[in-house]
């Protein structure tokens, strides 16, 4: 498994160590102190994946992290940062902001390069592969699509697979280590607050056409899309 990485860290010796052991693994690295040599790499190749510090001179990690989500060449490249902070808010805020894994320093440059070979190779081993039509929303596999009528609704590559995974298994409740590995796969070294965190991004990106209630919370289970429509059954309520 070879891959081109960029990484984007302040200190040398920590640049020196990441990049010697990544070369060692197979993988093609380009090293580069802040945020703003990051962004003009992007002009010359868009790399496999991106290895990135929080505490970086002039634009801290979290703001790069949301500028490569609207880039529109990086939007879908993984996305790991590494940093001392090791608090549960602090990763919290990572992966809401659009990162894919967190690695806590200090680390071993074996778990490094498992949890980087672990989102090279995740795939949705359980996506389904046929379009499917439920609630007012149409998703289609093939195209990466998803639609609100004439309304074409911007997903990212995770929210698009968990989204899939849910429709096709309508109505019923799916734990987020369930999650985890029917939408991340079994060999991902993810906390269950990451459900959480795309759980959201998903709603956020369906709140375009109205349909973030589909995307229903089972307190104490997990979740579950709902196939019917939240306003039929309000006014079914109300009547009753």
């Amino acid at each position: 498994m070879s891959a081109y990485i960029l990484v984007v860290e302040a200190e040398p010796a920590i640049q020196q160590l990441i990049g010697l052991n990544l070369n060692r693994a197979g993988h093609r690295v380009t090293c580069v102190p802040d945020a703003e040599a990051a962004l003009e790499s992007l002009e010359d190749a868009l790399p496999e994946m991106v290895l990135l510090e929080w505490d970086l001179a002039g634009q801290n990690g979290i703001a790069l992290i949301r500028r490569l989500r609207a880039h529109p060449r990086a939007r879908d490249v993984p996305i790991i940062m590494v940093s001392a902070r090791g608090g549960e808010q602090d990763k919290v805020l990572a992966l809401e902001s659009g990162a894919d894994d967190y690695i806590t320093k200090p680390f071993s440059p074996r778990e490094m390069i498992a949890r980087i070979h672990a989102l090279l190779r995740r795939r949705a081993p359980h996506a389904a592969v046929d379009t499917v039509q439920m609630a007012g929303l149409r998703l289609d596999p093939s195209t990466h699509r998803v639609t609100a009528g004439a309304q074409q609704l911007s997903l990212g590559r995770v929210e698009f697979r968990l989204l899939n995974f849910l429709m096709h298994h309508p109505e019923r409740v799916h734990t987020r280590s369930q999650l985890l590995d029917k939408v991340w796969g079994s060999d991902a070294f993810l906390g269950e607050r990451t459900v959480d965190a795309h759980v959201g991004r998903l709603r956020s990106a369906l709140q375009a056409s109205g349909h973030q209630e589909h995307i229903e919370t089972v307190r104490g289970s997990g979740y579950r899309f709902v196939a019917w429509d939240a306003r039929v059954k309000l006014g079914w309520q109300s009547a009753a």
